[in-house]
């Protein structure tokens, strides 16, 4: 699986021109012809804007040759119906024109842009929902937001420069190199395209350098900030071991490459930026004095002189922005790939083609044969078997590693079994679609996790469009309404990050109310009790108690005190059954479960001591 990682990769223009290619149907949908218009229209305007903008310097031109006009030849006042002050106000209309008609393009354009944007977010986003457990357990969740946001912006940066930059460049380039062939000779177009050829050879050149130094001046600022970060968020350790100096030269040796690396790429832009003028500059005298030559010898005027200086100067304004954009294009076709490889990732759990929808009729559990493994070298249950009868409730014991979590995690459809079977009333949780086997089973954590929003938000979460009388009803049931009403805000309390302005029980009787209002006919307790203190726990129990009433209810439980009355108790060991009956059974038995309720007793005691 492949890490996620900040760093400038190097993409090749094959891998460049796949992702390239991986954008288009988002910008030319089928399904959306409207969009295609959009498309096409953009495309004409921006034509049209080009045309206009390299047909502006002919009005510059013909002003010039108004004011001062060859021997023997017929003013363009003449020739277009207008004075030297009239051809000034067309050149300034035509300018205005021009700009108009980019933003028209970008008006028409942008709808179409912001629309394979969200498109692509989307896709992204629900694919991260379909993606499994294991993936996300191996992933950082920051990491997995900035692989969307970067490859977001990526497109929209592609889109914004490759379409209205790139794309407009060019053909502004050949329809200039058209004109100085045909309007002048062609070692007008020889010179302009010997010195953009240079010019891109000298960019392309010396970006691909800046680019490796920028990445160790990025490479540096990241190892100071986290060494900052670290020593702040280990304050106390710092001070117990009077390391603030030791601390302080750990960051400043980081800065001190940093800066190293940040004047290099102070340097090598002024080297960029010198030689890119040199070229330019270089171009722009070559042809200006071929110009004046003409204009000396008499084939030429000074508003075509005038003329070919527009030219260039119109063809240095955009090439300025070149070494950028190259730049910038190379990243984003490396963040656009890291998205594309996380949309490329495969769901590890799909529905069967045609897969029908769980049904519950009693609420049946068996576990037939199960045997199941994270990874090939360790193996986590083998050959299990286990009933829940209908209205049952059984509790999963056992050490830690024994696999208790791991009947939740199958069960819930987390990961498919890879021997035997689960079903739930005869029927095989692989044959049945992943929504409707989530739909009919609740599950209480060890830790309710609650989203940053409001009390009322986290227990409606459980059922979507539940009313808010039905959202006091659960809370009633779960015995967290009465503390709900008593905070100032009530049900519009914020439970801040995770819910951590709540208390380990108040989070955990939410996560009650809120499976309660789903109202499954399947519940499972994973735990949901043993992150809290005895009195807490207590209180708690009768809530989970009257939870299970009329449901089929596996509870995985670590202190034994909790599962006494439950229906049976099965003992998990290195993933296996070893011994199941009810709790009295099991202690006149005098096994492996006899042995975990007396150590957990005498732990106790000496608690109570103590």
């Amino acid at each position: 699986m492949p890490r996620i990682t900040t760093s400038t990769k190097t993409v090749s223009r094959k891998q460049g021109m796949g992702i390239i290619r991986r954008v288009i149907p988002y910008l030319w949908p089928d399904d959306a012809p409207s969009i295609k218009a959009r498309v096409v229209l953009a495309m004409f305007i921006l034509v049209l804007a080009r045309v206009l903008s390299v047909a502006t310097p002919f009005l510059y031109k013909a002003a010039v040759d108004a004011l001062v006009p060859a021997e023997g030849a017929v003013p363009p006042a003449l020739m277009l119906g207008l004075g030297a002050v009239g051809l000034v106000v067309a050149y300034g209309a035509m300018r205005l024109a021009t700009v108009g008609f980019n933003q028209l393009r970008d008006v028409v354009f942008a709808k179409v842009g912001q629309r394979a944007l969200r498109k692509l977010a989307l896709e992204t986003f629900e694919h991260m929902h379909a993606l499994s457990l294991r993936y996300h357990i191996s992933r950082k969740t920051g990491g997995l937001s900035r692989i969307i946001e970067r490859g977001v912006k990526g497109v929209e940066f592609l889109l914004r420069f490759m379409l209205f930059s790139i794309g407009p460049l060019v053909l502004e380039l050949l329809m200039i190199g058209a004109i100085l062939y045909y309007v002048f000779n062609v070692w007008y177009l020889a010179v302009v395209v010997v010195t953009i050829g240079l010019y891109i050879w000298f960019t392309f050149a010396v970006t691909e350098w800046r680019v490796k130094i920028r990445k160790e001046m990025n490479d540096q600022d990241t190892a100071a900030n986290q060494k900052a970060i670290d020593s702040l968020l280990n304050y106390e350790t710092v001070k117990y071991f009077s390391a603030e100096k030791r601390e302080a030269e750990r960051y400043d040796v980081s800065m001190r490459k940093y800066a190293e690396a940040s004047l290099k790429t102070s340097y090598s832009l002024a080297f960029l930026n010198f030689g890119q003028s040199v070229m330019i500059t270089a171009g722009l005298v070559i042809m200006m004095i071929m110009a004046a030559i003409g204009v000396q010898n008499g084939v030429m005027t000074v508003g075509e002189f005038v003329m070919v200086n527009a030219y260039m100067i119109q063809i240095t304004m955009p090439l300025n922005f070149l070494g950028t954009v190259y730049r910038e294009i190379r990243q984003s076709l490396v963040d656009m790939g890291e998205m594309f490889d996380l949309l490329g990732q495969p769901a590890e759990v799909t529905d069967k083609p045609g897969a029908a929808a769980l049904k519950v009729p009693a609420g049946e559990i068996t576990f037939e044969g199960v045997g199941f493994s994270y990874e090939p070298s360790r193996t986590i249950l083998q050959s299990l078997d286990l009933r829940v009868g209908p209205g049952q409730m059984v509790a999963v014991v056992g050490p830690s590693g024994s696999g208790k979590s791991t009947i939740g995690r199958l069960l819930f459809r987390f990961y498919d079994v890879q021997h035997g079977a689960i079903k739930i009333d005869g029927q095989d949780l692989r044959d049945v679609t992943q929504d409707s086997v989530h739909e009919a089973i609740g599950i209480v954590p060890q830790d309710t996790v609650l989203f940053n929003d409001t009390i009322g938000y986290n227990i409606a979460y459980g059922r979507a469009g539940a009313t808010q009388e039905q959202v006091e009803e659960a809370a009633r049931a779960a015995k967290i309404h009465d503390f709900v009403v008593s905070l100032p805000e009530g049900y519009a309390t914020t439970v801040g990050e995770r819910g951590l302005k709540l208390s380990g029980g108040e989070k955990q009787r939410v996560g009650i109310a809120r499976t309660l209002l789903k109202n499954p006919p399947i519940l499972l307790l994973d735990e949901a009790t043993s992150a809290l203190d005895s009195e807490t726990e207590h209180n708690i129990q009768d809530s989970l108690r009257s939870m299970g009433q009329g449901r089929s209810v596996i509870t995985i439980a670590h202190r034994l005190s909790t599962v006494v009355e439950a229906d049976i108790i099965v003992v998990l060991e290195a993933g296996r059954v070893v011994e199941q009956g009810t709790h009295e059974a099991l202690l006149v038995k005098d096994g492996r479960y006899a042995q975990m309720w007396q150590r957990q007793q005498a732990d106790e005691e000496k608690r109570a001591v103590a």
